[in-house]
């Protein structure tokens, strides 16, 4: 059967412990819906003949997998069948080991799943491993098919004692199973047609009407928009000022005009014009294009931002996330150790917060574990250092999964199952509240950039009291200014008596309050091009997580001065003596190395 391009698209994993005949469920189901390769049916029953074996749907199978190498569209980890309202590609999962690396590399996503137990042998181990990863996987719709009815007499008791024991565990993992339908793959009961005459007392539905019956979740291009920026190109040539933001669209399309806001940061412009090479712009872009499109603004945006469309459900904005994880690292993955999470095409650091639920993936051992050993599942809360844009596995799958990097080794992945509130989430909100209504310059940091020849960015000189940062700093602004940069020095006592004059006292939370309000003086510093330099007293990391949150520096360096680091910021440079002319060399050394100037000094 040709496959029609006009019907939707459905992902199916079938999966099943050993023997219980997942492949001839799925060999009948090619069979039945007339989905073989012309001629390939007698072929392998003409094949059986002369090897005296008897016929089995399973061969079916095994034969187009032998003939992948010459050609054959239907492979040993896909195969594709279609009724009047689908096509349906299957995934095989030919074990618990090979499942986990499907998923972890984003090879399939399944959408429903059909799990196999065989009447005569029941619920086995891997029975209840593969439906704890489907729930892992956040795979909801899920038919379990009571396979080899022949081999019980097509008994109902066998058939309802299996689906008293499979529902009660299924409760255990949140899936409610959507049927469960007694079938013999072999003599083709109940598959494509129903058994009545066999199997009198079963009423419900066939397998191909259950996958009928299955929820989409649409069309790629019928969900809302979601880009992953991968670069920003600017091009200079013949005058030509286009800034173009690059990427892949994974889901939903976008046209010109469209409104479009771009997650973290929550910015906003509208799409001025779609750009293709070598052939005429076209009017819209949708999913599986790669695409670069221009903006009406121009905004500061950066790779690993998400662009969506304003007038669609928006993607979530964490620096915590809930998650399912699947570990094939050689080492743990335990609290304490740095790690870099890939969602898209953002990259940040993250570490492991809190172990729940651990499942051994190959014996099934499920308990309370510190860490994550390799080939089990886990249950995980993930900390970042710096908030990134997702979707939630059961909205949009195709932005909800990630990778987890060990050093340079790709050593796990999974989905994420929620957002969770850190202490800066309701600064977030309220910076992408001021990133949506902000009134846009038109003049683009770029072209500040090139004017000024040098990078707006951020330099935090912090410390004790008395450890010289204050004359540091004046240092440093006077060799900037006379090498002809633009740069201006800040003290925090200058914020905290002028813009914060109406705090009354000093307390913990009002110094918080303090620098909230010197970030949003960063920003605007920042937004004008400006090298900017600030002085204050003892900071954490904690502060300058949120100094960066609000004003997002595009570059920041941090500066201790004092014999001893007092509180647990990660400087990048610490000066504990009095040499400010060659402190300053090196901080200048520093901002030439990372582009921010661009001369000399």
């Amino acid at each position: 059967m040709d496959i029609c391009k006009t019907l939707e698209d459905m992902n199916i994993v079938v999966v099943g412990h050993v023997d219980h005949g997942k492949s001839t469920v799925v060999g009948r189901m090619l069979a039945d819906t007339n989905s073989l390769p012309e001629g390939k049916l007698e072929q392998v029953k003409a094949n059986c003949r002369r090897n005296s074996k008897p016929f089995e749907y399973a061969f079916l199978l095994d034969a187009l997998k032998d003939e992948q190498a010459q050609g054959i569209t239907i492979d040993s980890a896909r195969c594709f069948f279609s009724t009047e309202k689908r096509n349906y590609i299957i995934i095989d999962a030919p074990g618990h080991i090979e499942f986990l690396k499907n998923m972890v590399t984003g090879a399939a996503r399944a959408e429903a799943a059909l799990l196999v137990i065989a009447a005569d042998e029941g619920v086995m181990e891997n029975s209840n491993r593969h439906g704890y990863l489907l729930s892992m996987l956040g795979i909801r719709q899920v038919a379990v098919v009571i396979n080899k009815m022949d081999l019980v007499d097509y008994s109902r008791e066998v058939y309802e004692g299996i689906v008293l024991e499979y529902s009660r565990f299924l409760k255990k993992v949140n899936i409610t199973a959507s049927s469960y339908i007694p079938v013999s793959g072999m003599i083709g009961d109940n598959i494509a047609a129903n058994s009545t005459e066999r199997m009198p007392w079963y009423t419900g539905m066939t397998v191909l009407e259950q996958l009928d019956s299955f929820i989409s979740e649409g069309l790629p291009a019928d969900m809302p928009f979601r880009m992953p920026v991968q670069d920003v190109y600017k091009f200079t040539m013949n005058n030509d000022n286009r800034r173009i933001v690059a990427g892949t669209v994974e889901t939903g399309r976008l046209a010109v005009g469209d409104s479009v806001t771009f997650y973290p940061s929550g910015k906003r412009s509208s799409v001025k014009s779609i750009e293709s090479f070598n052939v005429s712009p076209p009017e819209q872009i949708m999913a599986g294009n790669s695409a670069g499109f221009t903006l009406t603004d121009q905004i500061f945006i950066t790779r690993g931002e998400i662009a969506a469309r304003s007038d669609e459900k928006p993607p979530e904005v964490a620096a915590r996330l809930k998650t399912n994880v699947f570990w094939l690292g050689r080492e743990p993955f335990s609290p304490g150790k740095r790690y870099f999470i890939k969602i898209g095409t953002a990259k940040v650091e993250c570490s492991l917060e809190r172990v729940g639920r651990v499942m051994n993936a190959s014996n099934l051992n499920s308990e309370k574990k510190e860490s994550v050993e390799r080939h089990e599942v886990a249950e995980c809360i993930l900390n970042l250092k710096k908030p990134v844009s997702f979707d939630l596995t059961d909205e949009l799958a195709a932005t909800s999964r990630f990778v987890l990097i060990d050093g340079y080794e790709i050593s796990g992945g999974g989905i994420i199952t929620g957002a969770m509130e850190d202490e800066l989430s309701d600064v977030r909100h309220q910076v992408m509240i001021r990133n949506t209504n902000w009134i846009k310059s038109s003049i683009s940091r770029e072209d500040r950039a090139y004017r000024y020849k040098q990078r707006p960015s951020l330099i935090i000189i912090t410390g004790p009291r008395q450890s010289g940062k204050k004359t540091l700093a004046r240092e440093l602004e006077k060799v900037l200014f006379q090498n002809g940069e633009l740069v201006y020095f800040i003290g925090m006592g200058s914020v905290v008596y002028g813009v914060d004059a109406d705090i009354k006292n000093r307390n913990k939370k009002n110094r918080e309050e303090h620098i909230r309000r010197a970030a949003e003086i960063i920003n605007i510093m920042l937004d004008s091009g400006m090298i900017l330099i600030l002085t204050a007293i003892e900071l954490t990391s904690h502060e300058i997580e949120l100094i960066r949150t609000i004003a997002n520096p595009p570059d920041i360096l941090t500066i201790w001065t004092g014999e001893k680091v007092t509180t647990d910021i990660n400087a990048e440079l610490t000066f504990g003596g009095n040499d400010n002319k060659m402190y300053v060399e090196r901080i200048c050394r520093n901002l030439a190395d990372r582009g921010i100037i661009f001369k000399g000094i």
